[in-house]
């Protein structure tokens, strides 16, 4: 009988080997732009109410974190594709192809409300006049990127969840990551 020692160090290891598939860190970090972005939403739409700055601050920060959060879930996204794809059936290949499009095309969205969101930052900490419009475009930006992302994620949630799939996807699109 093994001691329990090795069998939390087994189980590290299979943690640490596990890290190292890109469809794994995927699936650990695909869920950050969204909640974060739920999360901000909230602390920007109560900082914009109280007209607190702090509330404010904490608001666009987490927008630009769970927005340039995305990048590297697309990353991941992308290095663990194939593999993915491979171990698929039909109509879940076809629902990743629209997953994997739709973030590769839709991320940009993300990328630029961060942009927004930081210009916000600076604007909020300077103390300039734009400081509530700019912090009022970027909840409107968030709420976008929101919406987008969990169109992006429906698709994605269709891949691995046959439960939740009604037959293939209504727009199949043809799908390679850049650079295959």
């Amino acid at each position: 009988m093994p001691r329990p020692r090795d069998q939390a160090m087994t189980e590290i290891q299979q943690l640490l080997h596990t890290l190292g598939q890109p469809e794994y860190v995927h699936v650990l970090l695909n869920p950050l732009p969204v909640y974060g972005l739920t999360m901000a939403l909230i602390a920007l739409g109560v900082g914009l109410v109280t007209r607190s700055k702090a509330v404010q601050i904490t608001g666009l920060l987490l927008v630009v974190s769970a927005c340039v959060a995305v990048w590297p879930v697309v990353e991941y996204g992308e290095h663990g594709y194939d593999r993915v794809l491979s171990m698929s059936n039909n109509d879940a290949q076809l629902w990743l192809k629209v997953h994997a499009y739709r973030a590769s095309r839709f991320a940009v969205v993300f990328y630029v409300t961060a942009a927004v969101a930081a210009a916000a930052l600076v604007a909020t900490w300077k103390s300039l006049r734009a400081d509530r419009m700019l912090t009022l475009l970027v909840l409107l930006a968030a709420m976008v990127s929101l919406a987008v992302g969990g169109w992006i994620s429906h698709a994605g949630g269709q891949v691995r969840h046959s439960e939740f799939r009604e037959g293939p996807p209504p727009h199949p699109v043809e799908y390679a990551p850049d650079g295959d």
